[in-house]
């Protein structure tokens, strides 16, 4: 009995151990077909991949090609097609002012806080060749369309220009505003025409070594745009104005770096113009503080109709330079207007041919040693508090004068200007400091000092003494 069950244990032992050895024994070699097959198989998924992987390659490379361009940056925020050829750009400008006056030349309320601009700007390329511009103004408590054109680019020096533009006569006029070095503009430009509805071809020979520009506008007085005209949007006298400009830098490309910055020209503007009682066609001249300082007589209650109007022909013309080496800057310029007018009171009608004349010359000196041009410098540093830089600091200085022909005071009450309020001549001296903190912010600080002869009911008009600040920021 023992026995019998103890085989039937060891019996019981052998069939895992037999279970073992079969599962330990060798398999059957694969038939070789079966791997080839196998092994084709699997490249051709390889293969499908493949393709599939260089498709969506493809795909994406196709749809970058045709994605738009964005970009934002300091001064750049814009978007446009992926060749580059046509893009639309958001830019700005504002500028908030303080002027604060002392002595008697000004009243206490001249001192005052005030947005100088407020200057949303679209603008943009299309098709590579067609550059447009739209800028309104919402400074001083009005609306004020600044530009509004098309520009199109066939050669280097064929632009062809329609719409409302910056008129290119003055050099000062010229520079961009929010790069000018100081708040209000010289007297030269007092005389010369801002902003005109019109057409004009100009354009750079050489490389900008010659530029030049001539346009035909609706015509605007001394200083002014269409804006203020009596008919903003049509001609103000039916003789539209001829404009006309041309300007040298003949070392532009030169290895002199020293006459590099030197540029030269004139411009001037010519119409025969005329106006009347009630449309004069003449305009005021102001201070850099911003009060009127000289004005034609205006028409009377008691008299009637027996204002100074233009009657004739009006020319102007600017010579003017500017030179830029290293961390110095100068800007000058002269400007005359020479204005045929009349003036009709009561049995007595007078006619002459006045020439007001005006200069002006600006000195600038980057501080912190960047590069001085013709628009506003590019800081070195950006000024962060806390961290290194200071930006750019600029000393800033100018002289300006702007004086009346002396036949505009002859005959008493016959003359064309009253001398009791209108002064004859301003001369002013400025001294200020800019403060680039960085490519889209700027600070200025700066006194200014007016000097008249005449305009006060007994001699001359009290002195303007003008202490200016502005903050300004462009993008």
């Amino acid at each position: 009995m023992r026995l019998r069950t103890g085989l039937a244990g060891v019996a019981m032992a052998f069939v895992p151990l037999s279970a073992a050895f079969a599962q330990a024994a060798p398999a059957p070699t694969p038939d070789p077909a079966v791997l080839l097959q196998r092994l084709e198989e699997a490249e051709n998924r390889i293969k499908v991949l493949e393709r599939k992987l260089e498709n969506q390659k493809d795909d994406a490379t196709a749809a970058a090609a045709s994605a738009p361009q964005v970009r934002a940056g300091g001064t750049r925020y814009s978007i446009g097609s992926a060749d580059g050829s046509s893009f639309v750009r958001l830019r700005g400008v504002l500028q908030a002012d303080g002027r604060h006056f002392e002595g008697d030349g000004s009243p206490a309320t001249s001192n005052t806080w005030l947005l100088r601009s407020v200057r949303p700007i679209l603008e943009g390329t299309l098709n590579n060749i067609y550059d447009f511009r739209i800028t309104p103004d919402f400074a001083q408590g009005k609306t004020v369309l600044q530009d509004a054109y098309v520009t199109a680019r066939f050669q280097p020096w064929a632009a062809v220009t329609v719409g409302k533009f910056k008129q290119q006569v003055g050099l000062e006029r010229m520079v961009g505003d929010a790069d000018t070095r100081f708040p209000e503009r010289g007297f030269p430009t007092s005389l010369v025409p801002n902003r005109d509805l019109g057409v004009q071809i100009g354009g750079d020979v050489a490389g900008g070594v010659f530029t030049y520009s001539v346009a035909y506008t609706n015509g605007v007085n001394d200083g002014g745009s269409s804006d203020a005209n009596a008919t903003p949007d049509i001609e103000n006298d039916a003789k539209g104005d001829v404009n006309a400009r041309v300007f040298f830098q003949p070392f532009l490309n030169s290895d002199n770096f020293a006459l590099r910055g030197l540029g030269f020209g004139i411009g001037g503007t010519y119409v025969d113009s005329t106006g009347s009682g009630t449309n004069t066609l003449l305009t005021s001249y102001r201070t850099p503080g911003q009060a009127t300082f000289f004005s034609y007589r205006a028409n009377t209650a008691t008299t009637g109709n027996n204002a100074t109007f233009a009657d004739g022909e009006r020319l102007r013309y600017s010579p003017q330079f500017y030179y830029y080496y290293g961390s110095i800057g100068v800007l000058g310029e002269y400007a005359v207007v020479s204005q045929e007018v009349t003036r009709v009171n009561g049995a007595v009608t007078r006619s002459d041919k006045l020439d007001n004349k005006a200069w002006q010359l600006q000195l600038a000196w980057l501080l912190t040693g960047e590069e001085e041009t013709f628009r506003s410098p590019t800081p070195g540093t950006n000024y962060q508090p806390g961290k290194p830089g200071y930006g750019a600091w600029e000393l800033v200085a100018r002289v300006h004068q702007l004086t009346i022909d002396p036949d505009a005071f002859i005959d008493g009450a016959n003359s064309y200007a009253n001398p009791t309020t209108a002064a004859q001549k301003a001369t002013a001296a400025a001294l200020g400091i800019n403060w680039y903190l960085n490519q889209n912010l700027k600070w200025f600080f700066g006194y200014e000092q007016t000097r008249f002869d005449g305009g006060g009911a007994t001699g001359d008009r009290p002195d303007e003494k003008a202490y200016l600040a502005r903050v300004g920021l462009q993008f």
